[in-house]
């Protein structure tokens, strides 16, 4: 990934080394050595049963002394403390040694120096495929803890390995609907995605929260996404700390100025009493088949729908969050945004990747209309030259959720040592480790058993962005991942969105709340609607950077204010640009996920979260906005 990236262990469950393994004599089946102080030497033993085990240890490298000076310290009966002794007096073997040699290269793979040398033990120096399936079974052992449910393994079904490949497409074709009907009960599938290296914890939340939103329906495919993103947003989450800027008030927004209005100080008690809010109704259920009200390549399956008074405008608005949130989460979304019913859509039915989101807005829904020219939908649409080097196992058609972080080259290097020995396929338990691993990173195939992260401008292209659009501001590599991670899919959000371009032939005047990289401003100047005014609040300066290169490099006529923290913008501040534009035609925004994703395991308080909690000011400011505008106008009438 860069300079920039290897500064961060984004694999480091896969590279920990595995220091707790113990050799044990009842899962390693050495023989035992019965050997006399007069009869230490290797050669004074042939013929005898301690044969074998001088010769294992003499074959990994150590020399005949050095063997038996630890039998002769630890005994003939413990093997275990045998190579223990050995690995002490010498960490690293003869370099003249065939073992030596093999020890060293699986070591540079990532594996702890114990399992390498339990592995040699078991299956000899010279089976080399062997040794390398042995150890990435260690690795899955080791992920998944014994206290697993019991499962009879004669009751899980072969059909598990042979539709390995079917349950990770992300298409919606009819055969992944006929592998859909025939999912496992709840043990198989925690017994499943353990054999798939997961860990007991990431595959019972995986169940719980995939259940809670698609009920029984939830798929191996949907259980690994929701473990994949979770596993790369624990990584991000350790990796960027981005303090909060001080905010810088001109003259015309003092400090002392800051009022909280009525509605404000009801918020804030509302905030306050969130947890303890009753759950009305039925929990809000995600369906199986992601398409909110239709899009380009589905019939329409919606298009009029009631929206409580409350909810028409003016202003449109629009608001955007992650579509697996915890519990109750999207029915208090839904309940402080007039009741209306979100619409959940997948980006994957509009390009290459997968972004299962939810929206909830006011906009019409009849008359949509894509983007043209229409974005790739396939990996090898979107990346050509990726299609010579594509391995046949690999039946991936599309991506999986794009984050906020890459793999590392330790990873992709591990890669590709474990595949580069085979002259055809590798083994089906190397092909099950590779795939995991491109699926869990969304890496592509570049070269001859080599895969590599997607670069920035590929990103952008998937999500579709401008070629270059973060590299505005000359931020690094690491920051433009993070940017784009965080962003909206332009072609979803400008399906919604196109309905405006007939209403507002002269252009727009936009409120752009969490603005992140300008997705929402994208969309709209794609669909040829001029941003005539858009006031842009947006914590990150890197994509303030990124908005306003974006800006000026699109050659925008309009006015872009920006204001940094959303928290200051407050009724005295609204007032002034209604008056000054004359109110805004539309407020979009999304505000952060950090504390509703499911990937997030350690800090998903919800609603309640720090960052989570926005969403309020969104409403908040939502509904100052519809009051001014509508003081406004019964003024004029």
């Amino acid at each position: 990934m860069g300079d920039e990236g290897d500064n961060f262990d984004w694999d480091s469950e896969d590279d920990r080394e595995i220091e707790n393994f113990g050799l044990s004599s009842s899962c390693c089946s050495l023989p035992t050595v019965k050997m006399t102080a007069c009869s230490v030497e290797a050669s004074s033993v042939a013929g005898s049963s301690g044969t074998k085990v001088v010769d294992r240890f003499l074959g990994m490298g150590f020399s005949e002394k050095m063997v038996a000076d630890a039998i002769q310290e630890n005994g003939e009966e413990n093997p275990d403390l045998i190579l223990e002794a050995l690995l002490k007096y010498s960490p690293s073997s003869p370099a003249s040694s065939s073992g030596s040699k093999l020890i060293d290269h699986f070591v540079g793979m990532g594996f702890d120096v114990k399992m390498v040398a339990r592995a040699i033990s078991e299956n000899g120096e010279e089976k080399t495929d062997s040794i390398l399936e042995t150890l990435l079974t260690y690795s899955e052992i080791e992920k998944f803890p014994q206290e697993q449910p019991h499962v009879d393994s004669d009751n899980l079904s072969s059909e598990y390995d042979e539709s390995f490949l079917n349950d990770f497409s992300d298409l919606d074709s009819s055969e992944n609907e006929e592998n859909e009907k025939s999912e496992p009960d709840e043990g198989e599938t925690l017994r499943f995605l353990a054999s798939m290296g997961y860990t007991r914890d990431e595959a019972s939340i995986a169940v719980e929260r995939c259940g809670m939103h698609f009920g029984p329906d939830a798929t191996i495919s949907e259980l690994a996404d929701f473990i994949c993103a979770a596993q790369m947003a624990k990584a991000a989450d350790a990796s960027f700390i981005e303090e909060k800027p001080k905010v810088n008030f001109d003259d015309d927004y003092p400090k002392n100025k800051r009022r909280k209005s009525n509605f404000e100080i009801d918020m804030l008690k509302r905030k306050k009493q969130i947890n303890v809010l009753p759950v009305d109704g039925e929990i809000i259920q995600l369906p199986i088949k992601m398409i909110g009200f239709g899009t380009p390549t589905d019939p329409s399956i919606l298009t009029h729908r009631d929206l409580p008074k409350g909810a028409l405008g003016p202003p449109f608005f629009y608001y955007e969050n992650v579509a697996l949130a915890p519990k109750g989460a999207w029915q208090t979304i839904s309940r402080f945004l007039y009741d209306i019913k979100p619409e959940f859509v997948d980006s994957k039915y509009f390009c290459a990747a997968a972004r299962k989101r939810g929206y909830i807005h006011n906009l019409p829904i009849k008359n949509r209309f894509p983007l043209l020219p229409l974005p790739p939908h396939t990996i090898h649409e979107a990346l050509p030259l990726t299609k010579r080097w594509w391995p046949s196992w690999d039946e991936r058609t599309q991506l999986n959720c794009l984050q906020t972080c890459m793999a590392s080259a330790k990873l992709t290097e591990r890669i590709l040592k474990a595949i580069e020995g085979y002259d055809g396929e590798p083994p089906e338990r190397i092909q099950k480790y590779v795939l995991e691993q491109c699926r869990k990173w969304n890496l592509v195939w570049v070269g001859r058993n080599k895969v590599a992260p997607l670069e920035p401008d590929e990103v952008e292209m998937l999500l579709g962005f401008p070629r270059n659009h973060t590299r505005g501001g000359g931020i690094s590599r690491t920051d433009r991942y993070k940017s784009l991670g965080n962003s909206f899919q332009v072609d979803t959000v400008a399906y919604h969105l196109s309905v405006l371009k007939d209403l507002f032939p002269e252009g727009i005047t936009l409120l752009s709340l969490f603005t992140g990289i300008g997705g929402g401003e994208v969309a709209l100047h794609r669909l040829g609607i001029k941003l005539k005014n858009v006031v842009s609040v947006e914590i990150s300066e890197v994509n303030r950077n990124i908005l306003r290169c974006w800006w000026e490099q699109t050659n925008q006529t309009g006015l872009l204010i920006e204001i940094p923290d959303v928290q200051q913008l407050d009724a005295d501040m609204l007032e002034k640009h209604i008056s000054a534009f004359g109110g805004f035609d539309l407020i979009i925004g999304g505000s952060p996920c950090n504390n509703l994703a499911g990937s997030n395991r350690h800090h998903r308080d919800g609603l309640e979260g720090e960052q989570s909690s926005l969403f309020f000011d969104y409403c908040r400011i939502l509904d100052l906005v519809k009051n001014i505008m509508a003081r406004n106008s019964q003024s004029l009438s």
